[in-house]
């Protein structure tokens, strides 16, 4: 017998369904819809060092290893305060690999944006990551995103090896011509050679190095 798990008397919310509670949904897997933003960031941070930073004039970003950002699906209320102190926040970074299992990679989809959502009706400003992996989830991982408005991706370990970097470029294809963004926030490499096309297009990329690169700059 189907249940509503949110009528249920002493219901514990197992899948964050609080998170969505006022959503609209867009696509036939139902990703919750995130508002454009326009505001392009300066500076960005990592979830985990965030958390004990106190240079505020800043984005947060979740373009790191999955289980130091975990805990804020396991718990967003507890970092809400924290993540508002800052500028915006880039949406969490789950990760999709080709050789998951389709659902799994909806999943994680998913979680990023109703994450998303809820950190809009929270007050924060949010860009979308646009976050694909095998062809099947080209179009989909669209769903959801206002056309012509500002989108994040990363592309460290994307554009080193030949058949990744083939499938992160073919996928990005599609995405920025369903989405046609006005600027792309970049957290890694945007060579030329694969994104002059798109500034050619009109649109900005916004690169920003990833913290790998940052630190051998450092160490050299």
């Amino acid at each position: 017998m189907s249940r509503i798990n949110s009528q249920r008397k002493n219901c514990i919310d197992v899948f964050n369904a609080f998170l969505v509670s006022f959503a609209t949904y867009a696509g036939i897997f139902e990703f919750p819809r995130i508002e454009a933003t326009y505001d392009v960031p300066k500076k960005l941070i990592s979830f985990s060092k965030c958390i004990s930073c106190k240079d505020y004039n800043q984005w947060v970003h979740f373009y790191e290893d999955d289980y130091l950002f975990e805990r804020i699906w396991r718990n967003p209320q507890k970092y809400l305060n924290i993540l508002k102190r800052f500028n915006g926040v880039i949406l969490p970074d789950f990760s999709l690999y080709r050789d998951m299992p389709l659902v799994m990679q909806l999943w994680n989809i998913y979680r990023s944006r109703a994450i998303g959502f809820w950190l809009q009706i929270n007050g924060l400003k949010v860009i979308p990551n646009i976050r694909f992996g095998d062809k099947r989830t080209y179009r989909v991982c669209c769903d959801g995103i206002e056309k012509q408005c500002v989108i994040a991706v990363g592309t460290h370990g994307t554009l080193k090896h030949v058949h990744d970097r083939e499938v992160f470029l073919n996928g990005f294809d599609e995405v920025v011509k369903k989405l046609r963004p006005t600027t792309i926030v970049v957290y890694g490499s945007a060579p030329d050679k694969y994104f002059k096309k798109y500034k050619d297009a009109g649109i900005s990329i916004a690169q920003f190095d990833c913290e790998f690169a940052t630190s051998h700059k450092e160490v050299v």
